[in-house]
């Protein structure tokens, strides 16, 4: 492993994480990195950087975006009002996985949120991954919790009669 760097991602960096987002066999039916990219990613790229409580990642090396993870940071009253970093969307490109860069990231990430006061971090991974369920574990994550998800149908205002 060469100098990892971390930092908050750019504009720039937009087409190198929706392709790592794509290539994931779960992302790929969900995901479109075709250029130009889509409105909603830009979009999106642009609320999550214009808010405060929102951190996009980027791994790179040597210039290169290698690695992305979001995390959020979330204010809640249980826990005695504790923070909490909530770690989304954690890629590595493909040829660069396996190579520990994973745990680097998610090292940095537990560094951010530490640095933010949060009290907690916790983060969601699919039931059929069961190597990154050893590779969390392994990192000192439990699989304390069960979560669930609801896809909601995305409809335009137009549609929607408002």
């Amino acid at each position: 492993m060469t100098n990892i760097q971390f930092r908050k991602a750019v504009a720039a960096d937009l087409p190198a994480i929706v392709a790592m987002l794509a290539d994931d066999p779960l992302g790929a039916g969900r995901e479109d990195a075709s250029l130009p990219l889509a409105q909603g990613y830009v979009d999106a790229f642009a609320a999550i950087d214009a808010d405060p409580n929102q951190l996009l990642a980027v791994a790179v090396d040597g210039g290169a975006v290698i690695g992305t993870l979001q995390i959020t940071f979330l204010a809640g009253l249980s826990r005695k009002g504790a923070w909490r970093g909530q770690i989304e969307a954690v890629r590595v490109a493909d040829g660069r996985r396996s190579d520990g860069i994973g745990r680097k990231m998610f090292e940095w990430a537990i560094g951010q949120c530490k640095a933010r006061g949060c009290g907690l971090v916790q983060f969601t991974t699919d039931k059929g991954r069961a190597d990154a369920h050893r590779f969390y574990e392994g990192l000192g994550f439990t699989a304390s919790h069960i979560g669930y998800k609801k896809s909601l149908q995305t409809r335009t205002p137009a549609a929607t009669g408002v």
